[in-house]
């Protein structure tokens, strides 16, 4: 590796939303510095599976399932 080109690499503490601290390593700040999360997996439907509802905008979901009864959906 070159020297003095790359970013200094050290340990952060990443604080979740339910105010679980991790202790990480990272280019983030200094070190010992703490990253606050507003969106984490403990409460971001992606990760969560949350209810999100899917929207019938004008019957195009009608008319999908409508038009492939026949394939089981």
């Amino acid at each position: 590796m070159k020297k003095d080109i790359h970013p200094d690499y050290h340990f952060i503490d990443v604080k979740l939303t339910d105010g679980t601290v991790y202790k990480m390593r990272s280019t983030y700040g200094a070190d010992g510095d703490t990253l606050q999360l507003d969106i984490d997996p403990t409460v971001h439907s992606a990760w969560t599976g949350g209810g999100h509802r899917l929207m019938d905008t004008g019957g195009r979901v009608s008319r999908f399932k409508k038009k492939y009864e026949g394939f089981g959906f």
